[in-house]
């Protein structure tokens, strides 16, 4: 299984992926600390206090990381069956159900993970940065940091099941760009933050997602044998 999992990687050559999370960390970055100077700049408060930054940054986070999850789909599993390269795998003493088993491991887990890591390193940023530009006057006590921990957790585990809804679009057709608008729909839809009402602080709605994406994938792996690949 790791052997499959390492050959899968080496495959997918993971230095775009790499590349693409840091710099998609620092135009987050940069992107809230731009909008919070211009708008101090004009007298307006963008965010209130820590909770809403919290907030903010993992929809940001997470929005950014279920399209890379899109992209990923698009390149291990969609492409290869558009291709037919997968069809050379599957002439190898592989079972196909694994083989595809793998493919959506290394996707859910990778999300995953980059999504935990780029939370923490752009509200650690965040807050290393607040006493240069004042941003938030609030404190920031450890309750609040434990808690926000749990939540960026729990809404990545969310996030990352939550990616796996767009491969049954792709699957539809073999298509890479109904794979990655499918993804884009789906951020639009969670991801959406006001004063008045936040989709992005509901984790019941990611959690819900992430069942059928699950779902979805199950299916997929149990379908893999009756696809007709020639």
């Amino acid at each position: 299984m790791f052997t499959l999992m390492k050959l899968e990687l080496k495959k997918l050559k993971i230095g775009w992926y790499v590349n693409g999370t840091i710099i998609a960390n620092i135009l987050i970055l940069s992107v809230l600390f731009v909008i919070s100077f211009i708008e101090k700049l004009e007298g307006n408060v963008v965010f209130r206090d820590y909770d809403e930054v919290f907030i903010i940054i993992g929809a940001f986070v997470r929005a950014t990381f279920i399209i890379f999850a899109a992209v990923l789909i698009a390149k291990l599993v969609i492409e290869e069956f558009k291709n037919k390269t997968i069809t050379v795998l599957f002439t190898y003493p592989i079972n196909r159900k694994k083989l595809l088993g793998i493919k959506l491991l290394i996707i859910g887990t990778l999300t995953f993970i980059t999504i935990i890591i780029s939370n923490l390193f752009v509200l650690g940023s965040f807050i290393a940065l607040n006493p240069y530009f004042q941003i938030i006057s609030d404190p920031l006590s450890l309750k609040m940091v434990v808690q926000q921990i749990i939540s960026i957790i729990t809404f990545a585990f969310a996030a990352a099941g939550t990616s796996l809804i767009s491969l049954y679009f792709g699957m539809r057709n073999y298509s890479v760009p109904a794979t990655i608008i499918s993804s884009i729909v789906i951020v639009a839809l969670i991801s959406s933050h006001n004063p008045v009402f936040s989709i992005a602080s509901i984790v019941y709605i990611p959690l819900t997602l992430a069942i059928i994406g699950i779902l979805i994938a199950f299916l997929s792996i149990r379908r893999i044998e009756k696809i007709d690949i020639i």
